[in-house]
C-alpha cells in the first residue's frame, strides 16, 4: 500500500518560514531569530521499531511578540513558540523509494482484488473476529473460512 501523506510530505506549513541552520542544529525563523532548545517525542530508536520521533524546535516568546513577522506565525498571548518536524524513519525512506518504481506500480493494480477477498472473509465468513483462543484455533478458522469461499468460487464457475 502507498505510505500515508503525512509520512510522504510535510504537513507543516511552516515550512517555508523556518530554515535549518546545519552549524547550530537548529532552526531559524524569518526574522532570523533562532530556536533556544529542542525536544525529541516518540521513538527515538525508529531504525529499530520503524515509527517516527517528532523534533519540536522552541523559540523565545520576548523575541517573537515584538517580531515583525509574526503575523500568521505568533498567537498573540501564547506562552511558548516551537515548530515541530517529523523524522521519516529508514524504513519510511526505503518505503518511499520503492513506491516510485514500476515494480510497486504493477502490483498496486491488482491491490484492489486482494482487498476485496480479505474484506469478504473478514465481514462475511467472520474471519475479523477470532472464535476461538489460541494460535491452532484461530489457523483453524482461517482455514475453513478460506475453504468456505474457495467452495463458493468453485460453484459458481461450475454454474457457468
Amino acid at each position: 500500500a502507498k505510505l500515508s501523506e503525512t509520512v510522504t510530505h510535510s504537513p507543516n506549513k511552516n515550512s517555508t518560514r523556518f530554515l535549518f541552520n546545519k552549524d547550530a542544529g537548529m532552526y531559524v525563523c524569518q526574522a532570523g531569530h533562532m530556536s533556544i532548545r529542542k525536544t525529541i517525542t516518540g521513538k527515538k530508536k525508529r531504525e529499530k521499531t520503524g515509527f517516527a520521533a517528532v523534533v519540536s524546535y522552541f523559540f523565545d516568546v520576548e523575541k517573537c511578540r515584538v517580531c515583525p513577522h509574526k503575523e500568521g506565525c505568533y498567537k498573540e498571548g501564547a506562552l511558548t513558540k516551537s515548530f515541530s518536524v517529523t523524522l521519516t524513519s529508514r524504513l519510511h525512506s526505503e518505503h518511499k523509494a520503492f513506491q516510485e518504481t514500476q515494480e510497486f506500480k504493477l502490483y498496486s493494480k491488482h491491490r484492489y482484488k486482494i482487498e476485496a477477498k480479505n474484506s469478504e472473509l473478514k465481514h462475511r465468513h467472520g474471519y475479523g473476529v477470532a472464535s476461538s483462543r489460541g494460535l491452532f484455533g484461530m489457523t483453524l478458522q482461517g482455514a475453513f473460512a478460506i475453504f468456505a469461499v474457495n467452495v463458493k468460487r468453485t460453484l459458481a464457475l461450475v454454474d457457468k
